[in-house]
């Protein structure tokens, strides 16, 4: 792992919300940013990248369901052809489908963990070989602190989350001695598109929960996920690191 300004950064999930924030936060060293996303439009996308590329960023988006095994190993095949390495994977997909277990229905429980968690299995498995013939990378995988302490009415999104922290740890020991960091961020209560949707009173019991009162911002998260893939935390791997305001102690 190495600070320097030719990485080439793969973001899924990347054309808006924390994902965009990471990608803004990866610019700031002048890196190749790769966005995948699967929006039904390519509008948000297409503004994140106007964005890098007025900063003189390279960058490139794809819209891939990356939760199909066969298209995410595709897309990587092509991405790994065009660059050189990969040296920074941030898996950050993922979706919402909240209802209480007695009317979940199946769909929604697969749906839930096919984008969420077997897109991480899909694109770590797609770069690990890359990474490990290189001797280094990075790869964070965005959880939540819903998976470590559950949530009402979100028992496919805490397992898929859950299901990510086990996931980081058991890849960490795997390729630590190639020279790969492999780690997680779990957010919390955080501004974005997905938060949005949540009714006030639900929005402020949740507040309540909170120690420093607020809501977190998109960019809390991107300077953890950014501060993993650095070379200050060269030592670190194999951890859950827990943006929340105090939510989960």
């Amino acid at each position: 792992m190495s600070d320097t300004n030719s990485r080439t950064v793969i973001i899924t999930g990347g054309s808006k919300g924390i994902g965009r924030s990471v990608a803004y936060r990866f610019a700031e060293e002048n890196a190749k940013i790769v966005l995948i996303h699967f929006d039904p439009s390519d509008d948000a996308c297409n503004e994140t990248l106007d964005q890098l590329k007025a900063k003189g960023i390279e960058a490139d988006g794809y819209r891939a369901d990356i939760s199909s095994f066969e298209a995410a190993s595709q897309l990587f095949r092509e991405l790994l052809e065009k660059h050189d390495n990969i040296d920074v994977l941030v898996n950050n997909a993922g979706i919402t489908r909240d209802t209480l277990l007695l009317r979940m229905s199946e769909e929604m429980w697969d749906d839930v963990l096919r984008v969420n968690l077997k897109s991480v299995f899909n694109c770590t498995k797609s770069v690990i070989r890359a990474m490990s013939q290189q001797r280094g990378g990075a790869i964070v995988n965005i959880s939540s602190v819903v998976g470590q302490i559950g949530n009402f009415g979100q028992s496919n999104y805490a397992a898929s989350k859950a299901g990510i922290m086990g996931f980081t740890k058991s890849i960490a020991r795997e390729v630590a001695g190639r020279g790969i960091n492999v780690n997680a961020v779990a957010p919390g209560f955080i501004d974005t598109e997905m938060t949005e949707v949540i009714p006030e009173k639900a929005k402020e019991n949740f507040l309540r929960q909170i120690p420093f009162g607020k809501m977190g911002k998109p960019e809390d998260v991107a300077e953890a996920v950014y501060w993993l893939c650095s070379d200050a935390a060269s030592y670190i791997t194999g951890q859950v690191i827990h943006v929340n305001g105090g939510l989960y102690m």
